[in-house]
Parts: C-alpha cells; sequence; structure tokens
C-alpha cells in the first residue's frame, strides 16, 4: 500500500521562505512522476510544480521563479522549496504521484499540508 506523507507546512510571513516534503512509503517500484498541487478555499485544485524520473520539470506560471521542486529518488521523496511567498500562495499542498498501471497510470494523493502565509 502507497502512503504519501507531507510535512514542513506552517505559517511565515510574506516574502518568506517554507520547504515541503513527501515521503512515500510502500513502494515497489519507482513512481513516473510525483508533484506538488494545491487548493485554496473556493478555488481549483491546480498543479504547483511536477518533476518525471527522467528530471523534467513543470512549474504553474504563478510560481516560476520562486518555486523549486526536487526529487530524491532513491528514497522517493519529493521536496518544494517556496521562497519569496505571497499571501496568493496561501492553500493546502498536495503530493502527487504517479506509478505504472494499465490503462492509466494509478495516482496517490498525501493528506495535504497547510501552507499559510500572512501579509
Amino acid at each position: 500500500q502507497v502512503q504519501l506523507v507531507e510535512s514542513g507546512g506552517g505559517l511565515v510571513q510574506a516574502g518568506g521562505s517554507l520547504r515541503l516534503s513527501c515521503a512515500a512509503s510502500g513502494i515497489t517500484s519507482s513512481a513516473i512522476a510525483m508533484g506538488w498541487y494545491r487548493q485554496a478555499p473556493g478555488k481549483q485544485r491546480e498543479l504547483v510544480a511536477g518533476i518525471r524520473s527522467g528530471g523534467r520539470t513543470k512549474y504553474a506560471d504563478s510560481v516560476k521563479g520562486r518555486f523549486t521542486i526536487s526529487r530524491d529518488g532513491a528514497n522517493d521523496t519529493v521536496y518544494l522549496q517556496m521562497n519569496s511567498l505571497k499571501p496568493e500562495d496561501t492553500a493546502v499542498y498536495y503530493c502527487n504521484a504517479e506509478f505504472w498501471g494499465w490503462p492509466r497510470p494509478v495516482e496517490y494523493w498525501g493528506q495535504g499540508t497547510q501552507v499559510t502565509v500572512s501579509p
């Protein structure tokens, strides 16, 4: 059973930084991709950043230049370094991982970690 556990969320003032981590357990094969999504009240869940097994990354336009995603393949752990945080970044952040399946990859989600950025 695959489990994803996020940590590192909290309260920070605007301009500050946080580093989120997501540790996977119950892994029997490497993830195709891992990423971070976020959802704020009244808003759609959105992809913040993703990283493929080959290392290619993808970022939401709103976080480009401020957030950096990285992955530790040996431990199936993904990180999100968040700098220059803005109040608009306030949301619950969810870790996501994809594994090969049929007919489509299988997705797993963490429980979420709250990030709150004060003005």
